[in-house]
């Protein structure tokens, strides 16, 4: 993990920055080459990137619901 994508908020990447760096972090712990505190910190790193990307997805399926229920209200006045 690089200082920078330490110092920026999980909600404030984009999901593809977030889910990018929550795969590098796994590799990491998965490498088993790291030190315990290290690996609890890229762990907890990890848990925060993975609620940002989950509330990203949940966002987007809102706004995907909202826009198919517009097509079909569009749809049904036609």
């Amino acid at each position: 993990m690089t200082d920078a994508n330490a110092s920026v908020e999980a909600a404030d990447l984009s999901f593809g920055d977030a889910l990018a760096e929550l795969e590098r972090i796994v590799a990491d712990l998965e490498s088993g080459t790291l030190e315990l505190e290290e690996s609890l910190a890229r762990y907890e790193r990890g848990v925060a990137l993975l609620r940002a990307c989950r509330a990203k997805l949940e966002t987007a399926e809102q706004k995907v619901t909202m826009l198919i229920g517009e097509l079909e209200d569009t749809q049904e006045t036609e």
